[in-house]
C-alpha cells in the first residue's frame, strides 16, 4: 500500500487525507498543534468548494450545518449601495466557521492516523512515498525547498476579525470606505461573523486598544457596521498582518508536493483561501490517479493548479489594492460594479 505524509492537519491537510485515503492510501498526518482549534471565524464555501467537499464526503454536512447565502452587497459607510454580489446558478455560497469545517474534515478522516504535537523539522526526514506540505502560509517546508527567496511576504494590508454572540445576521454586507473596509456576515448558530481591513505597515499592533482603533477607524458608518462596534470586546478581537506566498516555480519538488496556503496564500479579498485548498486536495488525489506514476501524477496536478491559483492570487491582489484607493472614490466605485458584473 502507498504511504502519504502530510504536513499540517489543517484545511488542506485534513481534505488531502480524506481523498487519498478515499483512494486506498495508507496516510499519516503530522500536525504540529495539541488539538484543533477551538475558535475561528467564517468562512465562505463557493460552489466548487462545494462540490470538492461532495468528492470527499463532507458537502452534506457543510451545507447542513453553514448558513446559506446567494447575494450579498458592497455599501459605501453612509449605507448606500455600490454593488450587488451574486453567486453562480445552483448551489449558493455557504458560510461555515473555520473550528467546524474543520471538525468535519476530522470526522471524514476517520481512518487516516492523525497525530497532533507532532511537528516536522524536514520533509525528507518522513518515510513516504508522497509528502505533502500543507503547513500554511509561513510554510517551513516551502522555504527549505525553495530557500529563502519564496518566503512569505507582507502583504501591506492588515485585517481584524471576530464572532459577536446573540446578534444573528442575515445577509452578507461589505462596506467600503476611504482605503479601508468592513464586513459582517452569518455564522451558524445564530452568531455574526465581522472582519475589517486597512493599509498598516507591518506589526503596528495596538495591544489592549484594537478595539478603540476600529471604533476611531468605522465610527459612525451606517448598520450593520456600527451595531457590531458596539458589541466588539477587546478579547474578542483578532488581527494580524496579511501574508502572501511568492509565484512558486513549481508546486512540486522531488516527491514532496505544496498545496493550500504553503503553494499560494494570497490577499482574502476574494475569499477563496481556504476554497482552494479544499480543490488542491480533491486535484491531487485526481491527478495521481489518474496517472501511472506518482511523479508523474505530481506533475499533472502542478500543471492544473499552478496557472488557476496564480491568477487568482493576481486578482485578490489586485481587489485588495482597489479596496485601499482614498481618491477618486466613483472611479473605485465604478470599477468595483464592473468586476461584480463580469464575475
Amino acid at each position: 500500500m502507498r504511504h502519504a505524509a502530510i504536513i499540517g492537519g489543517g484545511i488542506g491537510g485534513l481534505a488531502a487525507a480524506i481523498a487519498l485515503g478515499n483512494d486506498g492510501w495508507q496516510v499519516t498526518v503530522h500536525e504540529r498543534d495539541a488539538a484543533l482549534p477551538a475558535t475561528g471565524t467564517a468562512l465562505g464555501m463557493w460552489p466548487a468548494a462545494l462540490r470538492a467537499l461532495d468528492t470527499l464526503t463532507a458537502g452534506h454536512a457543510v451545507r447542513e450545518t453553514g448558513s446559506p447565502q446567494r447575494s450579498g452587497e458592497v455599501r459605501r459607510p453612509d449605507g448606500s449601495r455600490i454593488a450587488t454580489i451574486r453567486t453562480p446558478p445552483g448551489d449558493p455560497i455557504h458560510l461555515i466557521s473555520r473550528p467546524t469545517l474543520l471538525t468535519i474534515l476530522h470526522r471524514a478522516a476517520a481512518t487516516a492516523d492523525l497525530r497532533f504535537a507532532d511537528p516536522v523539522h524536514h520533509p525528507e526526514s518522513l518515510d513516504a512515498d508522497l509528502i505533502v506540505a500543507a503547513d500554511g502560509v509561513f510554510s517551513r517546508t516551502r522555504e527549505q525547498l525553495f530557500g529563502p527567496a519564496y518566503r512569505a511576504r507582507y502583504s501591506g494590508g492588515t485585517a481584524w476579525r471576530g464572532t459577536v454572540d446573540a446578534m444573528e445576521t442575515s445577509t452578507f454586507v461589505e462596506v467600503w470606505g476611504r482605503g479601508v473596509k468592513f464586513g459582517v456576515t452569518p455564522q451558524e448558530g445564530g452568531r455574526t461573523n465581522w472582519f475589517a481591513s486597512a493599509g498598516a505597515p507591518a506589526g503596528s499592533f495596538h495591544p489592549g486598544a484594537e478595539v478603540s482603533t476600529l471604533r476611531r477607524m468605522f465610527g459612525g458608518w451606517a448598520a450593520p457596521v456600527q451595531p457590531v462596534l458596539q458589541a466588539v470586546t477587546e478579547a474578542g478581537v483578532l488581527r494580524h498582518d496579511v501574508y502572501v506566498t511568492p509565484p512558486l516555480p513549481s508546486y512540486v519538488s522531488g516527491r514532496v508536493v505544496l498545496i493550500g496556503d504553503a503553494a499560494h496564500a494570497m490577499t482574502p479579498d476574494l475569499g477563496l483561501g481556504a476554497c482552494e485548498a479544499l480543490i488542491d486536495a480533491v486535484a491531487l488525489a485526481t491527478a495521481l490517479r489518474e496517472s501511472p506514476t506518482i511523479a508523474s501524477g505530481l506533475a499533472a496536478y502542478d500543471r492544473r493548479r499552478r496557472p488557476a491559483t496564480r491568477r487568482l492570487a493576481r486578482a485578490a491582489a489586485a481587489a485588495g489594492r482597489l479596496s485601499r484607493v482614498r481618491h477618486a472614490l466613483p472611479v473605485r466605485d465604478g470599477l468595483l460594479r464592473a468586476s461584480m458584473l463580469a464575475a
